[in-house]
């Protein structure tokens, strides 16, 4: 037994192996892992099965081939997932995954959105380097009560 290369913790006969198999994935995130594993073993064959029809005709095989003979796999991190569960029919994963191809470093940020279809995920679409949404920092007014709890207005204390 082997620890899988998508970096989730477990054995590959335990995690990506059924699914480079044919399993039907249980969730979003282990259909995005086990795509990421299938570019690490070169099956091709689960990453094509597991596009959504309308996608299907966009994945350029022999790039897909180039890449897969050309880089070398240094891990997946997952930052966020939202959805995607047992119980969920859409849902999104964003990872990066990390190459090295040519002697040159490469960080692929996706965010990921699949949806379940006859109960099988599938991978719809990615936006590459995706942008949070700025954040929004809220600044007191002079008359408003101060942050900080000692009962005086923000001018008086700490906007002083």
């Amino acid at each position: 037994m082997s620890a899988c290369v998508c970096g989730s913790g477990r054995e590959f006969e335990a995690c990506c192996g059924p699914l480079l198999a044919g399993e039907p994935a249980p969730t979003a995130e282990a259909l995005m892992r086990s795509r990421y594993t299938a570019f690490v073993m070169g099956n091709l064959d689960h990453i094509d099965r597991s596009h959504a029809p309308e996608v299907r005709d966009q994945f350029d095989r022999l790039q897909a081939e180039r890449i897969v003979d050309e880089a070398q796999w240094l891990g997946l991190s997952v930052r966020r997932v939202v959805e995607g569960g047992p119980d969920d029919q859409t849902g999104q994963v964003e990872f990066v995954a990390r190459y090295k191809q040519r002697g040159q470093l490469y960080d692929q940020h996706e965010l990921a959105t699949f949806r379940r279809e006859e109960g099988v995920w599938l991978y719809q679409s990615g936006q590459l380097n995706p942008k949070s949404p700025p954040r929004q920092v809220v600044k007191p007014g002079r008359n408003d009560a101060c942050s900080c709890g000692s009962g005086k207005k923000y001018k008086k204390c700490c906007g002083a």
